[in-house]
């Protein structure tokens, strides 16, 4: 089903902005010019963001003590959004985001809280003269915080794809835990970009980085037409296989077949 038919059946609720409460289906804001959010303090919400028209979108995301968020957004058009996320003790914020077309997303994430966690997983794909661009800044201003992502990215024709990401480590964060990853793959004449930084003030700390840009698998490509697939079918298997790891890390309720159809829908036309 598409995003309308999840509303009208229920299984999305739309949302405005304001406080968003626990519910049995998740919220989603569809092609939001301003949106402000707050989750209370112990609240498990989740929240879709949906852009399928061009636009310019600010996002603003307060998740109060204790309290969760899963976020899932899809860039189904030519977008500039910033997505700003403030997170307080003891608070985890999970987002899945997937660029499928020329875009240009900002991801802030302040972890102030004793105790916060950030997981974040990611695609973009591009094909055409398409030029997507990703960042992702996450600051780590106080102890015992956590941060995960995983970033992958695939670029055919002559595209270009951007990926710019930056952990920040204050002074008082010890016993920061942070992980980020840049995994992506070019195709023909385009160009992946891939910059992920790490900026540490404290001593105590677990924290590392690590990106690879690189090109289908040969020997791979080679295995699969010995069993009758053509180069094309060859190629487009060890893609989906590639993005599909971090796809289907989404477990939302109703939006992740939405999520699957629009990479996958994609994937088809490099």
């Amino acid at each position: 089903m598409g995003v309308e038919q999840l509303i009208e059946s229920g299984l999305l609720q739309p949302f405005c902005g304001g406080v968003l409460e626990s519910a049995a289906h998740p919220a989603v804001a569809v092609n939001p010019k301003s949106l402000d959010v707050k989750v209370a303090n112990g609240v498990s919400a989740r929240l879709v963001l949906l852009y399928t028209t061009s636009s310019q979108s600010v996002v603003n995301i307060d998740i109060d003590r204790d309290a969760s968020l899963d976020i899932v957004a899809i860039y189904a058009a030519d977008s500039y959004v910033s997505v700003s996320v403030n997170q307080s003790e003891g608070s985890v914020c999970k987002t899945m985001s997937a660029l499928v077309s020329s875009s240009n997303v900002t991801y802030n994430y302040a972890l102030n809280g004793v105790g916060a966690e950030s997981v974040f997983n990611a695609v973009f794909v591009v094909e055409g003269r398409e030029h997507s661009t990703l960042n992702l800044n996450t600051r780590h201003l106080t102890s015992d915080c956590k941060s995960c992502s995983l970033v992958k990215g695939v670029s055919a024709g002559n595209s270009t794809g951007e990926f710019h990401g930056l952990v920040y480590v204050a002074p008082d964060a010890q016993r920061t835990d942070a992980q980020q990853q840049s995994r992506n793959i070019e195709l023909d004449n385009s160009r992946i970009i891939s910059l992920p930084q790490l900026e540490i003030y404290a001593d105590d700390v677990k924290c590392s980085h690590g990106s690879t840009v690189g090109y289908s698998d040969a020997e791979a490509l080679f295995y699969m037409r010995q069993r009758g697939l053509s180069l094309a079918a060859a190629r487009r298997l060890q893609i989906e296989g590639f993005i599909n790891d971090v796809v289907s890390r989404c477990d939302m309720e109703g939006i992740c077949s939405v999520l699957h159809d629009a990479v996958t829908a994609k994937l088809e036309r490099l």
